[in-house]
């Protein structure tokens, strides 16, 4: 009960007593009127004192509530306007209204009748959004804003020391970077020990250098390998200045002026040491998987980030190599109930062959083997390969569909994927979770999505094409059964396509696998029947090259028009006969897909790193060879971005 319905009660047991003294009065003065006389005054008196005591407190509670409101009254006031915080009212259309003194001190006038956009350009988005705190950063202070949307109120407090202690805290992270020589054991297997000694000394006093320079911890562990320990803050300046050492380094010119590249994986997160190492030697691992002569820097969440990776790979592989992983997939085979063979969505010409390649040596081990291929899911660019397989009976029994592999595929089931190692390009992503035994054949370099927990790896970015790969794998598998003609041919057109006739990525070994594939009675005439194309075909890419335009002096961009759909075969075309031009260097073609998508393809030289541009719009390749498709997005949008990607690479290159 209140005090309010307390004091009512106390008065009414007041008057009540007053009564019953009345009624013993009277009947005092029936019995004794003088005692009665003496009570009666007696009793006005005691009245007279509680009426006047009782006024008397009540004038003193009015007079102390109506002083306590002026005060409280005040105290607000003056607490609105002093408040050590700020506070801001704002209109309908996101004006400011009435802001408290505190904001003052951030504009010589008043604020008041400015956009909140005046503040951040943040805040007027965020709270359309119906954010209920935002942070943002005003003149070097650091503001969390709580927003009361109905009320279109402002809370500001500053968050400013908070923040500095987190920007510390997240600087002194520490960063741990593994960094391999990646040619050093070539360069230096025929020098002598006067040479060896000499570019050993060069390499220790660059690295010894540049990790001084950017005050690293660093340590030589064995003569290819380095250890460096820095903070986060450190990683942000060699981002920033885009890892020079890789150009620093590569500049040590071997023997045979074969310049010595680098690697580094860079491990870094809120994780305990031996994680941070794991996360170093996985990126150091993606690095040289995707060629070398680049960066890898990996966090905890797995996200990675590249840099460098400029230069054309030398090439590594050994045929001790592809014996060994040819006599690994054998073994393979023969343990499995069936083998399950797929590239990637959209085959193109390399897929195929190589694909019919591994379904060759598995018949060789006499084990069943089936390529997935949807008919659905064809491009113009090999239809007529696809017409001669069908014609083939022995080899068009083991084509099957997305929906027929999964009736196959068992447990015991070996998946081999070629020509891609992205799960999201398979062509068939769910008949991977079906086994545990997956092999992954593949020449592109490595991208940070990829198939998970492979039996077998045979990835090489130095073979100009998985149809290559597969070449030398064939060499070492059972003779019992051999080649035929539209098999041979089918590898032989997969090596000419992604070479370009032997103009592009092209090694020693690309001319080996080419004679052996000869030699087995691939029909080179066929190859040229197999890539013939329509005078529709040539017309549509001659409109799309003719829509071409030279940016930054050395690089063609060609845009389709909006709503018309192309290919992607018929855009790389179109990327190739650009890079052809006199003066262009690397060429990008932009254009719909059927599927909705935005499409890319892109071509360079050598000069420009296409890869590293295309996985910054979620695509990826080679150096010379890449692609992307982007969801949600115009062709035009698509040009600007990928001309602000351009400008990006450039000026980081021109800065090292």
């Amino acid at each position: 009960m209140s005090d309010k319905q307390k004091k009512p009660t106390l008065r009414n047991h007041v008057w009540v007593i007053y009564v019953l003294s009345i009624i013993l009065l009277s009947v005092i003065w029936y019995f004794q009127w003088v005692v009665g006389l003496i009570m009666t005054v007696l009793l006005a008196v005691s009245l007279y004192y509680s009426i006047r005591s009782e006024q008397t407190l009540q004038d003193e509670a009015e007079q102390y509530i109506t002083t306590l409101s002026h005060r409280i009254k005040k105290v607000g006031e003056e607490a609105l306007l002093e408040m050590p915080f700020g506070i801001i009212l704002f209109s309908e259309d996101y004006k400011i209204e009435w802001a408290n003194p505190y904001m003052n001190q951030f504009d010589d006038d008043s604020l008041v009748g400015n956009s909140l956009h005046s503040l951040s350009e943040d805040l007027i988005p965020k709270i359309k959004e119906n954010k209920d705190e935002i942070w943002f950063e005003l003149q070097g202070y650091v503001f969390q804003t709580t927003v009361k949307k109905e009320e279109r109120l402002l809370y500001l407090f500053d968050r400013t020391e908070q923040s500095e202690l987190q920007n510390l805290y997240r600087n002194e992270q520490t960063v741990i970077l593994f960094i391999f020589l990646d040619n050093y054991e070539e360069i230096t297997q025929n020098m002598d020990d006067t040479h060896k000694s000499h570019l050993n000394s060069q390499v220790t006093s660059v690295l010894n250098k540049w990790s001084k320079h950017h005050g690293l911890y660093l340590k030589r562990t064995s003569q290819e390998r380095f250890i460096a320990v820095g903070t986060k803050e450190i990683l942000a300046q060699l981002e920033k200045v885009k890892f020079e050492i890789l150009d620093e380094v590569r500049e040590l010119i071997g023997e045979r002026n074969t310049p010595l590249t680098l690697s580094i994986g860079v491990g870094v997160g809120y994780v305990d040491l031996p994680t941070l190492g794991e996360l170093a030697q996985s990126s150091l691992d993606l690095a040289l998987g995707r060629g070398g002569d680049q960066v890898a820097i990996k966090d905890e969440s797995g996200k990675v980030r590249f840099y460098g990776g400029k230069t054309n790979p030398m090439e590594k592989r050994t045929r001790v190599r592809a014996r060994v992983i040819s006599h690994a997939l054998k073994e393979l085979i023969k343990a499995s109930d069936n083998v399950i063979i797929m590239g990637h969505k959209a085959p193109d010409m390399d897929a195929l062959g190589a694909a019919i390649g591994i379904l060759n040596i598995a018949i060789a081990n006499d084990v069943e083997g089936h390529i997935v291929f949807d008919p659905e899911d064809i491009d113009t660019g090999v239809y007529r390969l696809v017409n001669a397989i069908r014609e083939e009976e022995r080899i068009w029994q083991h084509f099957v569909d997305p929906e027929e592999a999964e009736s196959l595929i068992g447990a015991r089931s070996l998946v081999v994927v070629v020509d891609t190692h992205r799960p999201s390009m398979v062509a068939s992503e769910t008949l991977l979770q079906k086994t545990d035994y997956k092999v992954v054949i593949d020449h592109h370099r490595r991208g940070e999505e990829f198939i998970e927990n492979p039996t077998l790896v045979y990835m090489e970015p130095y073979a100009s094409s998985t149809a290559e790969l597969v070449t030398e794998l064939l060499e070492y598998q059972p003779k019992k059964l051999k080649l035929r003609m539209l098999e041979a041919t089918a590898l032989l057109a997969g090596i000419i396509v992604d070479t370009k006739s032997f103009t592009l990525r092209t090694g020693s070994r690309t001319f080996d696998a080419a004679s052996y594939l000869r030699a087995k009675g691939a029909d080179t005439v066929l190859v040229q029947e197999f890539l013939k194309e329509d005078i529709d075909v040539y017309v549509e890419r001659s409109k799309l090259i003719e829509r071409s335009k030279v940016y930054r002096d050395k690089i063609a961009i060609s845009s389709a028009e909006e709503g018309q759909v192309h290919g992607p075969v018929l855009i790389a075309q179109a990327a190739d006969i650009l890079l052809t031009m006199s003066g262009i260097t690397a060429s990008f073609v932009i254009s719909e897909r059927k599927d909705g998508r935005v499409g890319i393809s892109a071509r360079s030289l050598g000069d420009v790193n296409v890869q590293v541009i295309m996985e910054k719009m979620n695509g990826g390749g080679h150096l010379t060879n890449a692609a992307t498709q982007i969801d949600n997005m115009t062709i035009v949008e698509a040009e600007r971005l990928l001309k602000e990607i351009l400008d990006e690479y450039y000026e980081g290159s021109e800065s090292e």
